[in-house]
């Protein structure tokens, strides 16, 4: 198991920052209640078949898999259309090099399909379902934590293996709503997002730092607290599409291979022969400030867990 080398090269853990700016914010931050782990017991679900579940939590559908419980089982969606990649350093004072999208010009500008994407990051409860529900072996540590924090310790296969079996779970419950069941039946996939996915939603098409803007939110994300929260706890209704934790919290693999910038789409299809390093997003619960912003990239390869690694998943074309 490794974490890349761009961690170390790029300095995606801060230490000295972190602990900085901790000491600068200490008591201004919003305390929050600990979540206590909760026991599920019953049956294992069975894609299909409605009827042999756990127990639901309130608000989530243990009948599918622990989706929340309203008309698209918790996933937005993006429309289609142009957004700004990348940071530019005259605008954004802590972005990265890697972050530019060439020696001539700091940002560029992508076309992304439409697609739908979960409001939050794949839970316990949620990863548990799929673990049971197939007997997939996870890391002991992945079902560890409180049935509403983001899923962790799950490698880049663990995540990929989880949006499969969400996939059939939609296709073959008779439970799945209309809207999902219809771009499934038109050849959508449950899948992970790009790159370019990821970052639209997350600061929407006019560019922003942050997902809910320019200037610097203690309140909206989980950041420097060194500790996970759980998925969603910290609305953000400044964000272009009201997703959570689309900073923080835990860092998200996506289905993009580590690439310099320009981004091209293709580099998600194409040469994925060798030991390709998977781009994650957003940052964690142990990252200072410049390591939540929209636009950060960080990698790992695919094997890696830890504790500050999870997921979300998308609905889109292929």
């Amino acid at each position: 198991m490794r974490l890349l080398a761009v961690f170390a090269a790029v300095g995606l853990i801060f230490a000295g920052v972190w602990l900085d700016y901790r000491n600068q914010t200490a008591g201004t931050r919003p305390e929050r209640a600990e979540s206590g782990r909760a026991e599920s017991a019953g049956t294992k679900s069975v894609p299909g078949d409605p009827e042999e579940t756990r127990p639901g939590l309130p608000g989530f559908r243990a009948d599918l898999g622990q989706l929340p419980d309203d008309p698209l089982l918790g996933f937005v969606e993006i429309p289609a259309g142009p957004f700004l990649m990348g940071s530019d350093p005259a605008i954004d004072t802590l972005a990265y090099d890697i972050e530019r999208w060439s020696p001539g010009r700091p940002q560029g500008t992508v076309e992304v399909p439409a697609f739908f994407i979960g409001r939050g990051e794949v839970t316990v409860a949620q990863f548990r379902a799929f673990s049971e529900g197939t007997g997939y072996e996870a890391d002991p540590q992945t079902l560890a934590g409180p049935p509403l924090h983001p899923v962790s310790f799950v490698s880049w296969p663990d995540a990929l293996a989880y949006c499969r079996w969400l996939e059939e779970l939609l296709r073959e419950s008779p439970a799945t709503p209309p809207e999902l069941r219809r771009l499934l039946t038109d050849g959508w996939r449950v899948t992970l997002p790009t790159e370019a996915q990821w970052e639209k939603a997350a600061r929407g098409d006019d560019g922003r730092i942050f997902p809910w803007g320019n200037e610097l939110r203690a309140d909206r994300a989980n950041f420097a607290t060194g500790r996970p929260a759980p998925v969603g706890e910290m609305a953000c209704r400044e964000c272009p599409y009201g997703l959570g934790d689309m900073s923080g919290n835990v860092w998200e693999w996506t289905r993009s291979p580590w690439q310099p910038y320009p981004y091209d789409e293709a580099d998600d299809r194409e040469g994925l022969e060798g030991d390709a390093l998977w781009v994650m997003r957003g940052g964690s619960f142990s990252e200072p400030v410049r390591n939540v912003r929209a636009a950060i990239r960080g990698a790992a390869g695919p094997d890696v867990r830890r504790e500050f690694i999870g997921f979300r998943v998308v609905i889109a074309r292929r």
